[in-house]
């Protein structure tokens, strides 16, 4: 008995790690980038020095988290797209419910949270595609890697051929898409309540993978190989969580050049 369920722990791990690790990394690497970009700004020019950047992201942000509940049958009892509340800290909201019976609505919950890192992403994607000279050969680089070795590599050559090209820095749409870029992804992480509710329908997650487990080696079937084919089909969103990356690194060095650094350069002297 005791060696069935550590195998189903196991198998279990197996396949969260597979499935959500690279997402659980790459939020993580996110909401520190955005954490370290705002303090920047409220360090230099104050707490409204965020909303210069909120106005566009915030409402991108807040639209991810109304969709995803829309989708998972929530209840929307609140929805501000942007509200900027200088004591508390909020920019917008959204608050719903749901029902405690529906595991597919407690499931939903993990997916609301998350909502707002894949949403901003796949908008950050369609700016690229719409604004930058070489939008479309980005695009295609992203959707045809297939290990993240060769991910990191195609992007670094779609980064450097789409941003860095004579032919983009001439170009007015470039900027703008510079502009529209920091801004949603400035906004892009789950912010501290958005990580509560999605913690609580991720363990709805885990306890079923752990009953498919059980399941699986009673009737000697291994469920992992397919679970873990869909990973196959998550390729081109970790493209896009690591393409949000470098767009919020960009950001973040933009921020110390322009407001940090003659900040500390004027305190020397």
């Amino acid at each position: 008995m005791y060696d069935f369920f550590i195998a189903v722990f196991k198998l279990t791990f197996l396949q969260i790690f597979g499935l959500f690790g690279i997402f659980f990394i790459l939020g993580f690497i996110l909401s520190k980038l955005q954490e370290k970009t705002h303090k920047i700004y409220q360090q230099t020019i104050g707490w409204k020095g965020i909303l210069w950047t909120a106005w566009v992201g915030t409402p991108f942000h807040e639209f991810g988290h109304y969709f995803f509940a829309k989708l998972f049958r929530h209840k929307i009892i609140k929805f501000k797209l942007f509200d900027p509340n200088q004591e508390t800290g909020e920019l917008g909201s959204v608050d719903h419910s749901f029902k405690k019976t529906s595991l597919y609505q407690r499931i939903g919950n993990f997916f609301i949270g998350v909502a707002p890192m894949i949403f901003g992403s796949i908008v950050l994607i369609l700016l690229a595609y719409f604004f930058l000279p070489h939008g479309k050969e980005l695009i295609s680089i992203l959707s045809s890697t297939d290990n993240i070795t060769n991910l990191i590599t195609k992007i670094s050559i779609g980064i450097k051929n789409s941003f860095l090209s004579i032919s983009a820095l001439k170009s007015w749409n470039y900027w703008l898409f510079l502009y529209l870029s920091f801004c949603i992804a400035s906004h892009l992480a789950p912010s501290k309540v958005d990580r509560k509710g999605m913690w609580s329908g991720f363990l709805y997650i885990i306890f079923i993978l752990l009953l498919i487990n059980i399941f699986g080696i009673l009737f000697n079937l291994n469920p992992t190989n397919t679970i873990l084919k869909i990973k196959n089909y998550m390729n081109f969103l970790t493209a896009i969580f690591l393409y949000s990356i470098i767009i919020s690194t960009i950001h973040l060095l933009f921020a110390y050049i322009l407001l940090k650094l003659p900040k500390k350069l004027i305190s020397k002297r």
